[in-house]
């Protein structure tokens, strides 16, 4: 009899309990799995485990595959477990010795070539072939009787092809501090050209050494890490030998019993401490089983990898699971509880290394970049991947090339792809202009419906040179605005290029807008809705953009704005009122993400596996006497944003932000730290949409500062089914902010309050209830808290809307 043990409320698999069977005693394997010979069905089964309850089971005649499901002990719940002495003092030694054994510390140079395959499939023996009869009633009551034959149809792809395939070959260099991948080759299934976002794709580590375990590009704990040795518990299980060699067989699990943490096995060498085999499987939303294996070098007398590969299959959630920007559903339940086909699909990438030169002389140029995608070919013949191929061919992946390859010609797949991505965006490409999508329609208190077309010229007209434009039309204050950016590429490789804008346009009162920061297409953009207090802005620049330094943005510009405030507003400089007056400054931006991953291609570069705390700095300063500049002043500002995902699908993100501007500046170019409240009376008539990143219970204009500092946490949470197709997103925000102006006395016309004593709110989102629209409500406290109570709530409604890709 087959069987295995299980956690009750999470279906994680509990490794090594104890059966006691007839006097005997076995253990089942890391997996929850055993196998027992029922001699007596009479004699009771016994499980047991520390912090579960026993159970008892006695055999049932005719059962094949035993599914067990152990009760923990809510007093040891919590408890967590502990290593014992001896596998303790081996993990020590695993860690005092990681500079002998990881590749990086223990060579001077080293480089191979890998080949990684990564297939989408299912097992087609897995998929009934049965065409179920389906009965339904329509509106008249009667029952309709239809035959659903998907499952069949499924069944006889996969008996011919899978699902979907690419492989590519990469150089693996270290040059004695930093690693580089350079890629040789990729083919695709349905595609002539590679997708970079593929090419870039790490779906797991390739050093088990590191802190962080890299597992589907979110950073997990290493257990043989310091701190790694602080969340897991480590069970010795016996000696075994791996390439005539012996080596411990060590059992890791989190100390708490019932987290979804990493769990695993790790071969070590008995000698040198080394890692000579590991497998590693996370239970969860998704479900994730990674092996790897290592040959051992006798001259160097060290492990070096000779495969990996990671099996992706869906866990104990109902949602689908994203891969390469389609919806693939995974399941990988127990218990078999859906019937549908596609349920039965997972992905597996294997990566075998091959040519491997150790401490030989090895040179690369730009170390910061840490991807070279600029010799990728997909046109390469079968002749060289035959030749390079560590695995048997069989006969569904040469069907899955070829039949793919036929329907991409047929569906045009790959310019559908490319409209999709520009779509994403903002644009509808048409002809040689795509068309900016967030240009047609706009809202505002001021100017009421704003219409208006814009659009950029794209590479069929000219790959170097591109010219940026819009106009539109208020219907509440009848005005026409206008801007036009016409561009020139200097360098392709690294995205430098020199432009010259012009426009007649509004902008918003206190707008905090950093250069760097990149475009994201909104279906709508809800702040802009309640705002009434705007100035017009006739603005000349030139400016240069580029990313010539790996892992930057970087902006400088000169510009002259022309400001005319359209509220009631002055300004009092040295006896003088200023109703209107002109700016000339000079801007400088970076944006520094130091812990992305950088792709250089021959279409410039791309940040790939997005890492956080990004840093965005930016400094502004006035041009005295050039050009009609009426004021002196400076202004920095600085923006931290940082991200924790969790292999759960849970996330939490922090957002730290802060301004300085000295010397002669007016209202409109201070801080208002993003309000979005309207100033009326009850509740319900403020209820608008909600913000981003925006204070959703600070009223338009409430506040103004020449300094400020602000944070903001945000905690999402998975989905919460509530019925069908009503699957909430929740969230639980809370923003604070401090300020502080500078001469006050300097502004009239224009009533404003202070933020010395801080502002605090917080509040729960739910999110995409139905159809994308969801509720926020948040609370205002502290020591700007207002006397009426209902004043401090603030309901919202949200939006999200969903492109699919």
């Amino acid at each position: 009899m087959q069987g295995q043990i299980l956690d009750f409320d999470s279906n994680i698999p509990i490794a090594f309990a104890k059966i006691k069977y007839n006097n005997k005693t076995i253990s089942s394997d890391w997996e929850g799995k055993f196998s027992l010979v029922i001699q007596d069905d009479k004699q009771p089964i016994l499980f047991s485990y520390k912090g579960y309850f026993d159970r008892n089971y006695f055999f049932t005649i005719g059962a094949k595959n035993l599914l067990i499901k152990m009760t923990a002990n809510d007093l040891l719940k919590e408890k967590e477990i502990y290593s014992e002495n001896n596998v303790n003092n081996i993990i020590k030694k695993i860690v005092e010795n990681k500079s002998r054994n990881q590749l990086e510390k223990a060579f001077k140079t080293y480089e191979y070539k890998n080949y990684e395959n990564l297939l989408v499939t299912a097992n087609p023996d897995s998929i009934s072939s049965k065409i179920d009869t389906v009965y339904k009633r329509n509106f008249l009551g009667k029952t309709k009787i239809t035959l659903d034959s998907v499952n069949y149809k499924f069944k006889k792809i996969l008996e011919k092809q899978h699902v979907y395939q690419t492989e590519k070959v990469n150089q693996i260099q270290y040059n004695g501090s930093s690693i580089k991948e350079t890629i040789l080759a990729a083919r695709m299934a349905g595609f002539k050209q590679p997708l970079y976002e593929y090419l870039g794709l790490n779906l797991v580590s390739y050093s088990l050494y590191s802190n962080k375990l890299q597992i589907l590009e979110i950073p997990v704990e290493n257990p043989i890490s310091d701190y790694g040795r602080k969340l897991y518990v480590f069970k010795l299980i016996d000696t075994v030998k791996v390439n005539g060699r012996s080596a411990y067989r060590i059992y890791f699990q989190p100390k708490k019993l019932q987290s979804n943490r990493l769990r695993g096995l790790l071969y070590v060498d008995i000698e040198n401490y080394g890692i000579a085999k590991a497998f590693y499987k996370i239970y969860g939303i998704i479900n994730v089983n990674a092996t790897y294996i290592f040959k051992y070098l006798k001259n160097e007398q060290l492990w070096f990898p000779e495969k990996r590969k990671i099996i992706v299959v869906k866990g104990n959630n109902s949602e689908d699971l994203k891969i390469l920007g389609g919806t693939i559903k995974f399941n990988s339940s127990l218990e078999k509880l859906t019937k549908d086909a596609s349920d039965r699909v997972y992905l597996k990438l294997e990566s075998t290394p091959y040519d491997i030169k150790i401490n030989e002389p090895e040179i690369f140029s730009q170390p910061n970049i840490k991807i070279d995608a600029r010799s990728v070919s997909n046109t390469k013949p079968d002749l060289f991947w035959n030749t390079i191929k560590k695995d048997t061919v069989d006969s569904r992946k040469i069907r899955t090339y070829t039949n793919l390859d036929s329907l991409s010609i047929a569906g045009n797949i790959e310019k559908k792809l490319i409209f999709g991505r520009k779509v994403f965006n903002g644009y509808l490409p048409i002809s040689f202009i795509d068309i900016d999508l967030k240009t047609l329609v706009k809202y505002n208190n001021y100017e009421g419906f704003r219409l208006g077309i814009g659009g950029v010229t794209n590479s069929k007209l000219s790959e170097n040179y591109k010219v940026s434009f819009y106009g539109a039309y208020g219907l509440k204050d009848q005005k026409f605005k206008f801007g036009i950016t016409p561009s020139y590429l200097l360098d392709k490789e690294t995205n430098t290029s020199i432009s010259a804008s012009y426009s007649d346009d509004l902008n918003e009162i206190g707008q905090i807008q950093f250069a760097t920061e990149p475009r994201r297409f909104k279906f709508y953009d809800s702040r802009p809705f309640n705002i009434s207090t705007f100035y017009r802005n006739k603005m000349s620049s030139a400016f240069i953009e580029s990313k010539y330094f790996a892992k930057t943005d970087a902006y400088f510009g000169i510009s002259r704005s022309e400001v005319t405030p359209l509220f009631d507003y002055l300004y009092l400089l040295d006896a003088t009122n200023y109703s209107k007056y002109t700016i000339t400054s000079a801007q400088f931006a970076i944006q520094w993400n130091p812990f992305s991953t950088i792709m250089q291609t021959t279409a410039g570069r791309l940040e790939l596996n997005k890492q956080y705390p990004k840093f965005s700095f930016q400094f502004t300063q006035t041009l005295p006497q050039i050009l009609g500049n009426d004021f002196v002043f400076s202004k920095v500002d600085l923006k931290i944003v940082h991200e924790i995902p969790y292999l759960s699908g849970q996330n939490t993100s922090f957002t730290f932000q802060g301004g300085l501007a000295t010397g002669n500046i007016p209202l409109t170019h201070l801080y208002s730290i993003a309000p979005n409240n309207l100033n009326r009376e009850s509740l319900f008539k403020r209820i608008t949409f909600a913000s981003r990143n925006g204070f959703e219970t600070m009223f338009f204009n409430e506040f103004f500062s020449s300094r400020y500092l602000s944070f903001q946490v945000r905690h999402t949470f998975n989905k919460v089914k509530l019925a069908y197709k009503i699957k909430p997103v929740v969230a639980v925000v809370t923003r604070l902010a401090f300020g502080t102006i500078d001469a006050p006395q300097q502004h009239e016309g224009f009533e404003y309050k202070t933020l010395e004593k801080g502002f605090f709110e917080s509040g729960v989102e739910v999110n995409q209830i139905f159809k994308g629209l969801g509720v926020v409500g948040f609370i205002r406290y502290g020591p700007n808290s207002l006397p009426t109570f209902t004043d401090n709530i603030s309901i919202k409604l949200s939006y999200v809307f969903d492109l699919g890709f």
